[in-house]
């Protein structure tokens, strides 16, 4: 039976103010293998995939069956549900003949996510800037770029983290959280990682989230304390990311120092590659 097994790496999203549209992805990953014609009963998360692959590349559905390994963590804002419907996504087109682009598997992923700002990074690696129906933007990230993630024991539910948040915003919020959000996207065009201190402020979902996170602000300060540029909740949380040019470790350490027990932390650089076949 003909195997395919794609890996797909973990993102990090939002970035403070960049809502749903800003994401990064990261060097940890998942390996997602789709065997043709060993079909068993797939999990709605991966059936659905299967579906929407089908229906946009216009090929007769076949049966599969499939398995996950690797690093990303389930319900830790680091876009593990992204590795399964893109590595899904990706395994089927190979095994069909590569009817569709990597761009038409990105769209039919962020279609499923209801928003693009995981599914980009994670489709074509680096620092992405995406909206649906535009052309993502796209630039790579310089290796001393440091992402220091404190990854807590327990899980956020991303539907209840987006239940939370207010309908109407004070103005004054949404202006500062979007001159962050287009400072951070130049900052990363330009590679002046420097400019981006200060920038992760954010007046559109990290203040109603952070009840489900209690120590993002302490674990936040105190990693820059300890040296980081700055940090954000990942994604809908739980996990939060700081970036640093300098001692990570160190960073990393007094980010657990916040931390309720169960947390780890990982330190770890952006991945320029995105979603990869893996030769056999």
């Amino acid at each position: 039976m003909a195997s395919v097994t794609t890996r797909v790496p973990a993102t990090t999203s939002n970035l403070g103010p960049g809502y749903d549209c800003l994401g990064i992805a990261l060097g940890l990953s998942n390996r997602v293998t789709i065997t043709q014609g060993a079909a068993g009963e797939l999990p709605p998360i991966v059936a659905d995939a299967g579906r929407a692959f089908f229906a946009g590349a216009k090929v007769d559905p076949f049966a599969f069956s499939w398995a996950i390994g690797g690093e990303v963590p389930q319900a830790r804002g680091l876009g593990s549900s992204v590795t399964v419907r893109l590595g899904v996504m990706h395994g089927l087109n190979e095994l069909a003949g590569s009817p569709l682009t990597s761009t038409h598997l990105f769209e039919l992923c962020a279609q499923l996510e209801g928003h693009p700002d995981n599914a980009a990074p994670a489709a074509f690696g680096g620092f992405t800037a995406a909206r649906p129906g535009a052309e993502t933007l796209r630039c790579e990230v310089a290796p001393e770029l440091q992402f220091v993630l404190l990854i807590p024991g327990f899980e956020v539910s991303t539907p209840e983290a987006r239940r939370i948040l207010p309908d109407v915003l004070p103005r004054r919020d949404v202006v500062m959280s979007t001159a962050n959000a287009c400072r951070i996207t130049a900052a990363f065009m330009l590679k002046r990682y420097d400019l981006l201190r200060g920038c992760f402020a954010d007046g559109l979902h990290q203040p109603y989230r952070e009840p489900l996170v209690p120590f993002l602000s302490a674990a936040i300060a105190a990693g820059e304390k300890a040296g980081a540029i700055g940090g954000f909740l990942s994604g809908s949380g739980s996990t939060i990311c700081c970036l640093t040019l300098e001692r990570p470790e160190d960073v990393a350490a007094a980010m657990l120092d916040t931390a309720p027990p169960g947390a780890h932390a990982v330190v770890t650089q952006a991945d320029n590659q995105g979603a990869t076949i893996l030769a056999e």
